[in-house]
């Protein structure tokens, strides 16, 4: 009865996000060495979670990721760095600390949200270029909002 229970709910929660959420834990699929790159990234125990979901509650970018934040916690538990790096969810954080400052454990999820991206900026591949940016709205954009956005999203 139980098992039937999960599958509906995985099924309803799957329709409603679009996502399948489905994480398979086993020797081949955590990495040691991804979280040790995270954690050493990020400052942060990722380890210390423990999955409360306070973080996606206090998120105001949640409707915009394709996981939420607690979601890339249990994921960067496990060093599941490919999967975390496939998604979008690190590149929609804000940072605007909300989630760090209701953690339970202190935990600074931005901080690891910014080490994600790190680790993918260091494949050289920039999320934003100049090109492709309107005249327009580069002229009208304050120059150190370039600059930030330059250093965050380019390698």
């Amino acid at each position: 009865m139980l098992t039937a229970i999960r599958k509906v709910l995985s099924a309803s929660l799957s329709a409603l996000i679009g996502v399948e959420m489905t994480i398979q834990i086993n020797r081949q699929s955590v990495s040691v060495s991804s979280i040790k790159k995270i954690q050493e990234l990020s400052g942060e125990n990722v380890k210390v979670c423990m999955q409360c979901s306070t973080c996606t509650g206090m998120c105001p970018m949640t409707v915009e990721m394709e996981c939420s934040p607690r979601q890339v916690m249990h994921m960067a538990q496990f060093g599941m760095e490919a999967r975390l790096l496939a998604m979008n969810t690190h590149w929609k954080c804000a940072s605007c600390h909300a989630c760090t400052v209701k953690c339970p454990r202190g935990i600074d999820i931005a901080r690891v949200m910014e080490a994600l991206r790190q680790i993918e900026l260091r494949t050289s591949r920039d999320q934003v270029v100049l090109a492709e940016i309107p005249r327009a709205d580069i002229m009208e954009m304050p120059q150190i909002a370039m600059v930030a956005a330059f250093r965050k999203l380019t390698s």
